[in-house]
């Protein structure tokens, strides 16, 4: 699996020892950086995702394993055997970066542990992700992303003040731990660089989504007051919602300051707004929240989508129109980017990826398609540990 010349993590070898979503996502930016990554799995099935989530008309594609796998290497490894957990033992003595995210205490036991291997490779970067971290009051409790959106506080807000609170629409929680992880290794590789040993690295999702909802939690850091749910509303800023038009299109609109108000006012073509002095400052606004955005809302039912979003973008309005996921791959902003990505897998047949998200001028992510089950077994053996054929046949027999 040939990189770029000149990848960021060109050269860099990760033992994935991850599964479901966490693990595997920072694994794959890693992989997106140029790092070889060879995935470890055990016998069976391996990983979780590869059984779940196959739908009609595409039973072959391994849809949430794919799109969390691809550019990697798979190897099949019992680590409850005394060979298999010698090889797995040597391919970490041999890696630069180990991950995992098995619940706390798992790997220990079966001899893959910080602890275990340290000792073998003192350049080793060796990350643990699990829910709530390696200790604690919880770290044996079992977590998923909708379990951390609880625990985290996201859920109390999220969905509207007349319902109950309401999960993320997405493994937001799993996704995001897994891009601290990322960054806590890029940051361990940077201080090796410099003349450090290895390090372990510790990343809770629960500790990781308390992080990024930090900047919403100002009043209640500072005040202890937690906000209510408000839908789709924002509590500083009106209106801010979700609108939709003559013909059913949803619209979301932020009128963010002062500056958006007339050009909004504008764009729906009622100036008379601007001398309402209930509306005359963003603090009224928010203030006079049911008043304006009755008006707002009569208003919209008044334009049809194709006439309302050309003027809302003429005026600079901040707007989106509500895509669905189909509608948001084929987004002509995420098209023009190149962002969604074929791939020729060796048994579905063309699929489709979310590539990363950046853009580098001086790199360009070199997408494989996700490996097969123990696809590259004999190549890693063989690659990392130098085994030769008559090793390999050995120790598969």
């Amino acid at each position: 699996m040939a990189k770029s010349d000149g990848a960021p993590l060109g050269g860099i070898r990760i033992l994935d020892m991850t599964q479901i979503i966490a693990g595997p996502f920072c694994t794959t930016i890693l992989a997106n950086l140029g790092a070889e990554v060879v995935k470890l799995e055990p016998p069976g099935h391996g990983d979780e995702m590869r059984i779940i989530g196959r739908y009609k008309g595409r039973e072959e594609h391994e849809d949430y394993f794919n799109a969390n796998n691809y550019s990697k290497k798979s190897i099949v490894l019992d680590l409850k055997d005394p060979d298999g957990l010698a090889a797995g033992r040597e391919l970490a003595k041999r890696a630069d970066v180990l991950v995992e995210n098995f619940a706390p205490g798992t790997v220990k036991r079966l001899g893959m542990g910080w602890d275990d291997i340290h000792s073998l490779n003192p350049r080793l970067i060796y990350c643990s992700l699990s829910g709530f971290g390696q200790t604690g009051p919880y770290n044996d409790r079992l977590a998923m992303d909708p379990v951390i959106q609880a625990v985290s506080g996201v859920m109390s807000v999220t969905g509207h003040l007349d319902g109950e609170p309401a999960q993320i629409g997405a493994p937001l929680a799993d996704v995001i731990a897994g891009m601290f992880a990322a960054h806590a290794i890029l940051g361990a590789l940077l201080m090796r660089e410099h003349g450090e040993e290895g390090q372990y690295i510790d990343i809770s999702m629960q500790a990781a989504m308390i992080a990024v909802l930090g900047p919403r939690m100002g009043e209640t850091l500072q005040a202890g007051i937690s906000p209510q749910r408000i839908g789709n509303q924002n509590p500083m800023r009106v209106p801010s919602d979700v609108y939709k038009t003559m013909d059913g299109v949803h619209i979301f609109i932020m009128v963010q300051n002062d500056r958006n108000w007339e050009p909004f006012c504008r764009a729906l073509d009622c100036p008379h707004w601007l001398e309402d002095p209930r509306f005359a400052t963003s603090p009224l606004r928010a203030k006079n929240r049911e008043q304006i955005d009755k008006l707002v809302v009569s208003c919209f039912a008044e334009w049809p989508a194709e006439e309302l979003i050309p003027r809302l973008e003429s005026e600079r309005v901040p707007f989106a129109h509500v895509n669905n996921y189909a509608e948001a791959l084929a987004d002509p902003q995420i098209l023009h980017r190149g962002q969604i990505r074929a791939l020729d897998h060796p048994t579905a047949g063309q699929i489709r990826v979310t590539g990363p998200p950046w853009i580098m001028s001086k790199y360009q992510a070199e997408m494989e398609p996700p490996p097969l089950y123990g696809q590259h077994t004999e190549e890693v053996l063989g690659g990392w540990l130098g085994w030769s054929g008559e090793d390999i046949k050995r120790f598969r027999n």
